[in-house]
């Protein structure tokens, strides 16, 4: 059996490479392809070409955002450039199918920050020499778990994104992973507090043991946290706000302290949260002082979310 072909013959590399990132990340537009796809060349009609030949190829379809003043095109792909995508087993397949309905709904510009969110950690780690790539991010990955607070239900934690990131300094590689969660003033801030009860809680989360049966008879197997099957360390939460003033954001952090800050069930939680706005995390990008902790002092910190802050 031939190998999976992903399109067409004389379809080119980078309208493959944009292919696989508008699949991941569902709708992305035309500037933020270009930054992901094609930094090194300083106009972006090269991306748009290759763009426009797979929407004639069908693979991908556009809608238009207005933008400053100017109409912005939005790309998806269509089930056609899905099943393309999926055929040749390099990404992580996903249920989810864009539609034009979908591209123009409520969730277009949530959609648009989560990308753009992750395009600022790729960009910084380009200036950085650390390692984060356009498919480093996944959007709305589940996690089951369950809560002592609501017993006999099966909850279901789902970040906006979580992100995977190499960071380098001298010989020293560390593997970091965020949940991420952005919030463009759409939601109150209890329900935004709400969120860290849900991550507090999937953190203590271990499922029932199991009964193995060994030499001596049945013994039961140690509890493991349901975490630890996926991730090496518990990833950090980074909550990035956007969709107003800096003015406006800022009272939404000290708000957010405040809540969670009165709040006893998450005076212990180990789980380390970060809160910034989206132009800080754009201009100055992760490995500054731009995130304030949600929990404890308030104390500038970069990604790391160290105890004490940046000098830590």
């Amino acid at each position: 059996m031939p190998y999976p072909q992903f399109a067409p013959a004389g379809l080119g590399q980078v309208a493959q490479q944009a292919a696989q990132v508008i699949y991941q990340h569902r709708l992305v537009s035309t500037r933020q392809l270009h930054r992901l796809v094609t930094p090194h060349h300083t106009r972006t009609e090269y991306l748009r070409r290759q763009l426009h030949t797979l929407r004639h190829a069908g693979f991908a379809e556009v809608v238009g955002r207005r933008s400053t003043g100017q109409t912005e095109l939005l790309w998806w792909l269509t089930e056609k450039g899905a099943q393309a995508v999926e055929a040749v087993g390099l990404l992580q397949p996903r249920a989810y199918r864009m539609s034009p309905e979908a591209a123009l709904g409520p969730l277009q510009e949530h959609t648009l920050a989560v990308v753009e969110t992750g395009a600022a950690f790729v960009e910084h780690a380009r200036r950085l020499g650390h390692e984060c790539g356009p498919l480093d991010w996944s959007p709305e990955i589940a996690h089951y778990y369950r809560d002592e607070a609501r017993p006999g239900e099966e909850l279901c934690l789902v970040p906006d994104a979580v992100l995977s990131y190499v960071h380098t300094e001298a010989k020293q590689r560390t593997l970091l992973t965020f949940f991420v969660e952005v919030d463009r003033t759409q939601m109150t801030i209890a329900r935004l507090a709400q969120k860290l009860h849900a991550y507090a809680a999937y953190h203590e989360y271990a499922p029932q043991p199991q009964t193995a049966k060994g030499p001596r008879g049945p013994r039961r197997q140690a509890a493991m946290p349901a975490w630890r099957y996926r991730y090496p360390a518990f990833p950090r939460l980074l909550l990035v706000l956007t969709g107003a003033s800096e003015d406006r954001l800022a009272r939404r952090i000290s708000d957010l302290r405040s809540l969670a800050a009165s709040d006893p069930s998450l005076a212990s939680t180990p789980v380390r949260v970060g809160v910034t706005t989206l132009d800080k995390l754009r201009t100055h990008g992760p490995f500054e002082p731009v995130f304030t902790p949600v929990l404890g002092l308030a104390e500038l910190s970069d990604a790391w979310l160290r105890p004490g802050g940046i000098a830590a």
